[in-house]
This record gives structure tokens, sequence and C-alpha cells, in this order.
């Protein structure tokens, strides 16, 4: 999805007679517009107009402060490699998360989640989690195509309860669940770039992974953003015993998961370059 897409659709929530839905449609097109004329256009000197000056980075690699912020789209400037695609854009009130494809970071492109918070006309506080791209998985699926249309406003809140209770007693707590009640069986498009489509090829992937002695345990949920039929969850667990960070988005029809996309990646080391906020 082009930009130019994403700000039109940012345009038309606006104008829906519910003042959350246009204050979360203002703060989608601010971060849009930010992107744009910083990371994409390589503008050091823009970056003042967006970023606090006390920026809250969570990734590992760069520091707090706008001077890190604009170290990065410094160095992107002279990156004729560095290339953007933004394929699904929500927001949730001061909170918009980004479905993204980057090339230029090496030789292989990366699937991202970013999120940002924006404060007082700013964006003041980032998160994300990358992971090199993948061949398609086992139904053919990429880790970035399938549905993009925002639909449901109504059904935002149900639609996040919904699937912080999904991943609170499966992944969490492990409950022996009927995943009939939160996932549709006739109809599961799975991006996962190791897992099929439908119930099937969940069970067969957790099935395979039990196999293997591998175990993926999900801890906490620190985020639940969602717009409509779309909700991203970011958790932190386990995967194989190792610490790691956990991105999920999902899209929902009639209150139940119909689509899944994830970015799941280790937790930073202890040598990090910069942890100081922390992963989450």
């Amino acid at each position: 999805m082009k930009l130019t897409q994403l700000f039109a659709s940012a345009a038309i929530v606006a104008t829906l007679p519910f003042a959350a839905q246009a204050d979360s449609a203002d703060t989608k097109a601010f971060v849009l517009e930010a992107l744009e004329n910083t990371l994409l256009a390589g503008d050091v000197s823009a970056v003042d107009q967006y970023f606090a000056e006390d920026i809250i980075q969570h990734n590992e690699l760069f520091a707090n402060g706008i001077a890190a912020q604009k170290g990065v789209i410094g160095f992107l400037a002279g990156n004729d490699s560095f290339k953007a695609e933004y394929v699904r854009v929500i927001a949730d009130d001061n909170l918009v998360a980004v479905h993204a494809r980057y090339e230029g970071f090496g030789e292989t492109p990366m699937i991202a989640f970013d999120v940002f918070r924006v404060e007082d006309g700013k964006i003041a506080e980032h998160w994300d989690n990358l992971i090199p791209e993948q061949p398609a998985n086992p139904s053919g699926r990429t880790q970035i195509d399938g549905a993009t249309a925002i639909s449901d406003l109504d059904k935002t809140e149900a639609n996040k309860a919904k699937v912080e209770e999904f991943i609170t007693k499966a992944l969490i707590e492990h409950e022996q669940l009927d995943y009939t009640k939160y996932i549709n069986p006739a109809n599961y498009a799975q991006h996962n770039p190791m897992v099929a489509d439908g119930l099937e090829g969940f069970g067969a992937f957790m099935a395979e992974m039990a196999s293997q002695g591998i175990t993926m345990d999900y801890t906490e949920i620190h985020q639940v953003i969602g717009e409509g039929n779309f909700v991203l969850t970011l958790s932190e667990g386990a995967l194989g015993g190792e610490p790691t960070a956990f991105y999920d988005l999902f899209r929902l029809e009639d209150g139940l998961i119909v689509e899944h996309w994830d970015v799941i990646a280790p937790m930073p080391t202890p040598d990090a370059p910069h942890n100081e906020a922390g992963k989450f």
C-alpha cells in the first residue's frame, strides 16, 4: 500500500462522527507524514518538527533522545539502497502501529512492526521488532501479504478484548481451550513463515515443536493496540527457553480471528549497545 493510499484512508476515517476515531486518524496521518518527511526523505532538518527532544527509544541499537534519531536519519540519507514499504497502519488513541518491509539494513530485507506514541504533537516513544524476510510459508503466504482494509471500527474494543483473552488463556496460561471460540475454523489465513493455514496448520506446527522439545511460552502482554478489525499485541516470553519478543497482528471477522501475522525476535542481550528503556 502506498503512502498516498494510507493518507487517503486516514482522511476517510477522520470524517466519521466520533471524536476518538477522528483523533486517531489525525495521529495516524501525523506519523505517516513524519516518516515521509524524515525517514523516507532522508531529511535530518525535519526531525525536530516531528520528534520530541527526549524521545524514548526501545530499539536496543539506538540511544534515547533526538540526537540519536537524527543520526539514524542521517545514516539512511546516505544509503541509496534504503527502501520502506508500509503495508498496514493502525491507530489507537495516541499510538500508531506500522507493519513494514525494509530494504537496505543488510543483504536481506527486514519485516518489522514499528509502534509510535505521540504526545504534545511530537513522536515521543518508539518500539519495534524486526526479523529477516523468509520464503513463503507452506500455504504460499508471505509475512506481509493479505488483507489491509480497516473496517468494523465500532468493534475495536471487543476485538481487542477477544485477542487479549485468547493470548492469555492459550499462550500464557496454556488452558485447554475450544479454539473455535477464538479462531474461525473454516477461514484462518496464517502468515508465520513456518505455519500453514487453518487450525490444522497451527496444531501441526505446535505438535512438531513439541516433538523436538521446543517450548513457546508467553509470559506478559505489554500492549494491545487495535483499530476496527485489526489488533496488534506486544508480548514477551520465551521460545525454546530463550527470552523472546512476540509481536502478533490479528484480523478478525464477526468476533473470530481469521488472519495472523507475526514478528518473533530474540530479546536484547546484556551486551546490546543501548537498552536503557528496555524492549517494552
